[in-house]
């Protein structure tokens, strides 16, 4: 089933205890944690949560979170039973992934894009493909037979590094994390040239949204926007909102190139009935 999300602890923690949980993190990880450097992002060992910690004097108190990661995928049929996407849409995304589509997967903070992704990557694995999966944290799950997956450092190799690395890996496709920085050009050209059939996510509200934060992201690698490589690229864009039981698959919309005002030109793809 799909996770409850937010949830409270019934104990509360002295801010020296929190204090105390965030710099045992910072241990762990072998970085150090003071009011010059008061932000530790990690995953905890064996487990793999991730942990996201700030002390004074960006918060007034120490404070932490700690997201567990899936302990199933949940499938495409699944989603369907469950009632966030009809069976026509799941099939027009099962459909897209046999096709070698690229898919984004939009939504807001907490209305399971991750968790989708991870649908679309479990009938990826039902093909042959090489599959070169980037993230900067470990949240994406794959069992393709032919899988490389590749993960950010701090200071040794960025999402733009593996991406242009990722290309000598001989890949089929190159699913991606999440689309955040000046990487989504990089990616762009590789999913556009070659490499089709990618999947990521990005934090948008619609599909055109989910467009318009793609040219944000690419405009701080370049100062003008390759809004027809956007178009001729992204083929399929799912946008989830809600959470917990209210989540759904709100809009499916597929990219049809640039339309005479030379805006991206979107159409339904099997809408809710």
């Amino acid at each position: 089933r799909l996770s409850s999300g937010l949830v409270a602890p019934q104990e509360r923690l002295a801010p020296a205890e929190g204090e105390r949980i965030v710099r045992l993190v910072a241990h762990h990880v072998g970085t150090e944690v003071h009011p010059g450097s008061p932000r530790v992002s990690a995953e905890l060992p064996e487990t793999g949560e991730r942990f996201e910690g700030l002390l004074p004097p960006v918060v007034a108190a120490p404070s932490f979170a700690i997201r567990k990661p899936a302990v199933a995928v949940f499938t495409l049929e699944d989603y369907a039973a469950a009632g966030i996407m009809t069976a026509g849409q799941a099939d027009v995304l099962r459909q897209a992934v046999v096709d070698r589509r690229n898919i984004l997967v939009a939504g807001g903070t907490s209305t399971g894009k991750t968790t989708l992704a991870n649908a679309l990557l479990a009938e990826v694995a039902k093909t042959s493909d090489r599959v070169v999966l980037i993230e900067d944290t470990r949240e994406l799950q794959c069992r393709a037979a032919n899988l490389v997956a590749l993960r950010t450092k701090d200071g040794v190799a960025s999402l733009s590094d593996l991406v242009r690395s990722s290309l000598r890996l001989r890949p089929d496709r190159i699913p991606i994390g999440e689309v955040r920085g000046a990487e989504a050009l990089d990616l762009l050209k590789a999913w556009g040239t070659g490499h089709p059939g990618g999947i990521g996510t990005i934090h948008a509200g619609t599909a055109i949204g989910a467009l318009r934060r793609l040219e944000q992201l690419i405009q701080e690698a370049v100062v003008t926007v390759p809004r027809a490589l956007i178009a001729e690229t992204i083929d399929l864009i799912a946008v989830l909102s809600g959470r917990g039981v209210a989540r759904r698959l709100t809009e499916l919309a597929g990219v049809n190139g640039l339309g005479d005002d030379s805006d991206y030109a979107l159409s339904p793809a099997g809408e809710r009935q």
